[in-house]
């Protein structure tokens, strides 16, 4: 399948959302160090609900360790300032896809350490900032799925 990585995920109801989803997809969910919220949140456990353990997040200390551990994997970093749409990406299992936090995004030394092909962004109209990350993680996870045929869905 896949892996999400939320690198210094900040917003909790946001993470429970995306550990739902990692879960209903069978998506490997990873956090990358500083969170912005505690694992205890409760926002963070209603927003997941009964999805915690299925879903197994990983966390990271920081960045090299995360990257680290994706050593040889094709990794897509999702951002508003990258210029290719996700929608002309072809996806293939394995794929990982970094999405950065909720208020400024992936930061520029993580964001061009990603070749520019395998940056991507959802369009949008021009006077829009972003999309929602649970939202954002959602599209490109179940477009990734599609293209792969829902391997292991029902």
């Amino acid at each position: 399948m896949f892996d999400i990585v939320l690198f210094e995920p900040e917003i909790a109801p946001n993470a429970g959302n995306i550990i739902r989803l990692a879960a209903n997809t069978g998506c490997g969910l990873h956090w990358v160090r500083p969170l912005g919220f505690r694992l205890s949140d409760r926002g963070l456990k209603r927003a997941g609900l009964d999805y915690h353990d299925a879903a197994g997040v990983t966390l990271h200390a920081d960045w090299p360790s995360c990257m680290r551990h994706f050593a040889g994997r094709r990794i897509y970093a999702l951002s508003t300032r990258a210029r290719r749409a996700y929608s002309a990406a072809q996806f293939a299992a394995g794929d990982v896809f970094v999405f950065g936090p909720e208020t400024r995004g992936l930061p520029e030394d993580i964001l061009f350490s990603i070749p520019e092909s395998m940056r991507l962004r959802l369009p949008m109209r021009p006077a829009s900032r972003s999309v929602n990350l649970s939202n954002a993680v959602a599209v490109v996870v179940y477009e990734a799925w599609r293209q792969t045929g829902f391997a292991g869905g029902a």
